[in-house]
Formats: C-alpha cells, structure tokens, sequence
C-alpha cells in the first residue's frame, strides 16, 4: 500500500484580506473533509499575529489531491486567493518517517 501524502501548506495573505482567507478555508473544512481519499485537512493560525494561514493535509494519493483541487470549491478559493493573498502559498511535502503513533495524555 502506498503511503499517503502529507502536505503542509503556509497561506499568507495580505492583512486587509486575512479574515475572508480564514473564514473561505473554515468554509470548506467538512465538504473537503467528506471527499473520498481525505484523511486529514485542519487549517491553524499564528497565535502570535503573524498573519498567516497553515493547512495540514493528508490525502490517500495524489488521485485524491487532484481530485480535491479540481472541486469547484476549491477552485473558488483558488480564485480569491490571486487578490487576496501577499506572495504564492508555500506547499512543503512531507513524508513521515518512523511509526505512527498517538501521544498519550
């Protein structure tokens, strides 16, 4: 089985067009979670005010990421973003290595 793909994606917009950023991520948050090969998609923020957005994804493929991209909810933000944001988003693949395993409390 193929490992998933991991993504981390830092989104900075410009400041005048930080809170429409975070509230058309925060809309699409559970129609991109219900998509098929989605494991993971969680949007945080900069709790120092620094201004920008962090998408932590992970899909099954790159099938599914595509697929992901071309729903026109995404493409709507896509859109929004070539006004909104100050510099290109920055995706950082990522692959895990070691176990998976869950933090205990």
């Amino acid at each position: 089985m193929p490992e998933p793909l991991t993504l981390f994606a830092r989104i900075t917009p410009k400041s005048e067009h930080l809170a429409a950023a975070r509230h058309a991520v925060l809309d699409i948050l559970s129609v991109t979670r219900a998509e098929p090969g989605c494991r993971v998609f969680t949007l945080h923020d900069d709790p120092g005010g620094g201004g920008c957005l962090y998408l932590y994804e992970v899909w099954d493929d790159e099938a599914a990421l595509e697929a992901h991209h071309a729903q026109p909810y995404t493409q709507a933000v896509f859109d929004h973003y070539r006004l909104w944001l100050s510099e290109p988003v920055a995706i950082t693949r990522l692959r895990q290595i070691g176990e998976v395993s869950a933090c205990s409390s």
